[in-house]
Order: C-alpha cells, then structure tokens, then sequence
C-alpha cells in the first residue's frame, strides 16, 4: 500500500514540476510578443503612422474600377478616419482585378443562382519619395450574392458583394500595412 501511495505522489511531483516547466517558458517568451495596435518601435502611436500613409488611385482592368473606388474610400477611412490630415510620409499603391465566378447553375431554367466575385489586389507601401518599398503583398478575397430573374436586384447584389469585398480587402492590407510599420524604428 505504501509503495502504491508514493508512485502516486512521485507521479504528481512529476507532473507539476512539468506544469511549471511550461509555465516558464510561456512566461518568458510572453516578452516576444507586442500588440499590433499598442506602442510602436518607433514610440510614435500606430493611429499617427496609419493616418500618415497616402492611398493612390487603385489600378483596375476597364469595367472593374468600381471596386478599385470602394477599396481606395474604405483605406482611406480605414487609415484616418479622423477626418485629419495629417502629413504623408508613405504611398500605397495597388493594382488588381476581379473575376466573376458562378459556381450554381440551376437545372430547370439553365440560369446562375448564384455568383462568387473574387478580388486580387497587389499593393506595394513605399516611401512618399517612391525610392524605398518598404512593404509589398497581395491580397485575395471573395464575396458571394444571390443572382435573381429580376435584373436590377442581380445588379443591386453584385455591387454590396463588392462593397463587402472591398472592406475585407482593405482590412487584410490595413493589418499587413500596421503589422509593418509597428516594427518600423
């Protein structure tokens, strides 16, 4: 009985001394972490870096530029929503293009019911003079909407599909963008 009660304790000790190893460890790599949106390396806040980036004209295949506007108006407000403006010391620019796929055919009228806009913006950060880039990527998204008999409600449903395409493009290239400039001295 004696040795049952000490393998039990002895499996205890074992699995705390385990817990605190861990517990370490996350403690001291908790150091490596910093918020995106908290202090930059530079001690200037992120909102000031953000509202100083100037967003170009998107550039956009002909019949596709509406995106390109609804992209370019939420950076804008995404960047400086304070209605400020304040001194520019980056350019964004950004060229893309949109697809229009229709993945459900219906059997009975042989029409779309539905159609799938994919966006595909390329964007380079660089500096206001345009020598340096100081980031660049591509970002790619989809939004979906319901395609009806009625022509302008098809029409009415593509376009908020490419206003909500073009918020979440515009929010994936705002968190590269921050993610960039935070570590920026």
């Amino acid at each position: 009985m004696r040795l049952a009660l000490g393998a039990a304790a002895g499996g205890t000790l074992r699995r705390a001394a385990r817990v605190a190893l861990v517990s370490s460890l996350a403690l001291n790599l908790s150091a490596c972490f910093r918020p995106l949106y908290g202090p930059t390396a530079s001690g200037e806040p992120m909102a000031a870096l953000l509202a100083a980036v100037q967003v170009d004209d998107v550039l956009m295949a002909q019949g596709q530029e509406r995106l390109g506007h609804y992209l370019r108006s939420e950076l804008i407000f995404d960047l400086d929503g304070s209605g400020q403006s304040a001194p520019k010391r980056y350019r964004l620019k950004m060229q893309g293009s949109e697809t229009v796929q229709t993945p459900i055919v219906s059997s009975l009228t042989g029409r779309a019911e539905a159609g799938t806009i994919v966006g595909t913006i390329k964007y380079a950060l660089e500096d206001l003079s345009g020598t340096k880039i100081i980031s660049e990527g591509v970002a790619t998204s989809t939004a979906t909407y319901d395609r009806s008999i009625q022509r302008f409600a098809s029409l009415r449903a593509a376009r908020d599909a490419e206003i909500r395409l073009a918020k979440v493009l515009a929010e994936q290239i705002k968190t590269r963008i921050a993610s960039v400039l935070v570590t920026k001295p």
